[in-house]
Formats: structure tokens, C-alpha cells, sequence
């Protein structure tokens, strides 16, 4: 199972949120059922650029615990630009992580 976590902190109502995405979305609702996130809280197209859930920074942990890859800012843009093929996108986040 591919699931990743970002250690970008996104402030909302509150509480400290992260994403959590996965190479499938059977992948993304098995991890998301182990840690306890309701499915009623997936976030898709059009609602969302990209299917993640957002989830707190307790969450997150858990979901490392579960085996989770905890990446950094880039993971989810780097998801997306596999998921479209766009190099260019991918070339850009590698130079980005080098600097």
C-alpha cells in the first residue's frame, strides 16, 4: 500500500491539517478507515484539484504508524504531475528540492 502524508501544516478552524493522498483510492479509504477519517471527509475533482483527504497532525501520525510515506511540500504536486505525465512539473519540483 502507497499511502503519503505531508508535513506541510495547514491551519483550519483551529486545528493543524495535513493531506494524505495514495496512489489509488482503494489505497487512500483502507488507510483513511484504519486512522479513524470518516470517507465523507475525501476530497475529489471538481471540489479539489486532486483526490486527498485532509486530516490532523494526530491523524498524520497515525497514519505514519500505519506505514505512511511522510513527504515534504512537493509530494502532492509531484503526485499530481505523475498522474498527468507532466515532466516538465516534475523536472521543475527536482531542481526546487536540490536548492
Amino acid at each position: 500500500m502507497t499511502v503519503y502524508v505531508n508535513d506541510v501544516e495547514h491551519r483550519f478552524h483551529g486545528m493543524t491539517m495535513n493531506r494524505m493522498w495514495a496512489d489509488s483510492i482503494d489505497e487512500l479509504l483502507t488507510m483513511a478507515t484504519k486512522i479513524g477519517v470518516n470517507h465523507r471527509w475525501l476530497r475529489q475533482p471538481p471540489i479539489a484539484s486532486w483526490t486527498h483527504f485532509d486530516i490532523t497532525i494526530n491523524k498524520k501520525e497515525l497514519a505514519v504508524n500505519y506505514g505512511a510515506i511522510l513527504t515534504d511540500k512537493y509530494g502532492p504536486s509531484e503526485h499530481v504531475a505523475k498522474l498527468v505525465g507532466d515532466t516538465d512539473m516534475l523536472g521543475k519540483i527536482a531542481k526546487c528540492r536540490v536548492l
